[in-house]
């Protein structure tokens, strides 16, 4: 869990953030779950303002909308925040939805000593060869909080190795972290660059509007209630109002053509 920088007495729950790129405030963050083909919202949850807590919300929403609708969409459509490893595995392998979203890549070096991508993974023998086309090997040992496998190069290979300064020049052995969600990564990077995401790019266009007409045409840029519930209270009313907006356009007839008699 984050700890949050400060915290307001009357509203010890809001988070204090600075997304908005201005001077920090205490908020809670509004996330929309939508059909992007009628841009309909078809659920809401209140969170905490910060990116954790934000993709434990667009789980709940799925979930909840599986339960309540028998919903289940058949790709999600997000930006970079929700492209974790371990939401791209609850995507890919659990839920059996296409994630169209940018996968977080923590993995390059800008020292200018090699990154991941410069070594090739082999899958069946799990093991990964360097620029020099010598093995790096594991012994199934989990690190990162039980979220990636190490493979280790030997030190017979690594000291005299003339990439050695390029490569691990601080280290007897160049060591490489490999996520146990490898899989669902791969399946995301996949996709990126298919006419599908690029749809789906395109589309997430319209939550973005969504929220410019919460702020603006709403006035929704500051809560009246207190407490994630109160916070939770207040959007689901504006996404129901939003949603009632809409299907007052879809139901209203056009005016009728009006011609001039002789």
């Amino acid at each position: 869990d984050v700890e949050p920088k400060f915290v307001s007495p009357s509203d010890p729950a809001a988070q204090w953030t600075g997304a908005l790129r201005g001077p920090a405030f205490l908020a809670y963050a509004d996330n929309y779950l939508i059909d992007l083909k009628a841009a309909v919202i078809v659920d809401v949850e209140a969170s905490r303002a910060v990116r954790q807590a934000e993709v434990g919300a667009a789980r709940t929403m799925l979930e909840r909308t599986a339960e309540r609708f028998d919903l289940k969409p058949e790709r999600l459509a997000a930006d970079s925040a929700y492209g974790s490893a371990e939401m791209l595995h609850w995507l890919v392998d659990e839920q059996k939805i296409e994630p169209h979203v940018p996968v977080i890549n923590k993995s390059e070096r800008h020292d200018g000593t090699f990154s991941r991508s410069d070594f090739t993974y082999d899958p069946e023998t799990d093991t990964y060869t360097c620029p020099e086309g010598k093995t790096l090997t594991t012994s199934g040992r989990i690190v990162n909080e039980g979220t990636n496998r190490l493979y280790l190069g030997s030190t017979f290979d690594c000291g005299p190795c003339p990439l050695k300064e390029r490569c691990c020049p601080n280290t007897p052995a160049r060591r490489i972290t490999r996520s146990i969600y490898e899989h669902a990564r791969e399946v995301a990077r996949s996709l990126r660059g298919t006419p599908a995401f690029e749809r789906s790019r395109q589309g997430r266009k319209r939550i973005e509007m969504l929220f410019a007409h919460l702020i603006r045409i709403l006035k929704m840029g500051r809560l009246r209630l207190r407490g994630p519930c109160g916070a939770q209270d207040e959007f689901l009313l504006a996404a129901t109002a939003q949603n009632l907006r809409k299907l007052a356009k879809l139901i209203t007839p056009s005016e009728p053509q009006m011609t001039q008699g002789t």
